[in-house]
């Protein structure tokens, strides 16, 4: 592909607008109604839960991965994860992140910054067990990010686990791997406008339950 085919790639987002009359004090409200709407809107293969959570290494370089978000509260946004991953020596070092969500059909994007937390065992253990089977398994077999010789030593690990589960149908979750939780201080919702003016309303945390909300220049 061409450059020049690059740089007329584009869409003119014409379906809707965002307005401060349109949007609710706190901005979890606000989230949690947009992210209904993408459950009706998105289509597959979209995943409406798909996000990109951004990481950053102890050199200060950012990394980032697409995750599914597993769980919202009064408190954040919760994810899962192995602990002992890149990006898990990632948050324990620096223990901050950001999200974004991305819904194309309904030209709209959400962008979430904040503090991690890890939840509670028991948190982790409840998700760790609504998992499918194999899922569980691949928590056990696979060291995350670490260098594999090939996949074969993939498929030899999960094989060893299975067969040590075998007569167990409720393998217990390894102590490595668990759940994440955002504390959210900044959230931005962005909706796609014509003429690339985009609407961005902007909630900033103030106190403990208080945020500033702002419009920001497309």
């Amino acid at each position: 592909m061409s450059t020049e085919q690059l740089a007329n790639m584009r869409r003119n987002y014409t379906r809707d607008g965002l307005l401060e009359d349109q949007a609710p004090e706190q901005p979890l409200a606000l989230f949690k109604q947009w992210f209904a709407d993408a459950l009706e809107t998105e289509q597959p293969p979209v995943e409406p839960n798909a996000m990109m959570l951004a990481t950053v290494g102890e050199r200060g370089q950012p990394h980032c991965r697409v995750l599914l978000l597993k769980g919202l509260d009064a408190d954040g946004f919760v994810f899962y994860s192995n602990y002992e991953s890149a990006k898990g020596q990632e948050l324990a070092g620096q223990p901050l992140a950001a999200m974004t969500f991305f819904w194309p059909a309904l030209e709209r994007q959400v962008r979430i910054e904040g503090v991690i937390e890890q939840v509670t065992a028991a948190e982790s253990d409840a998700y760790f067990n609504m998992r499918p089977l194999g899922s569980r398994y691949g928590a056990w077999a696979s060291a995350q990010s670490r260098p594999l010789s090939g996949r074969v030593e993939l498929e030899q690990a999960l094989a060893a686990v299975e067969q040590r589960f075998a007569n167990d149908p409720q393998p217990p979750r390894p102590a490595h791997w668990g759940g994440y939780r955002l504390l959210p201080q900044r959230i931005e919702f962005w909706q796609g406008r014509t003429c690339r003016l985009h609407d961005r309303l902007n909630y900033q945390l103030q106190t403990d339950s208080q945020w500033l909300r702002e419009r920001l220049a497309p």
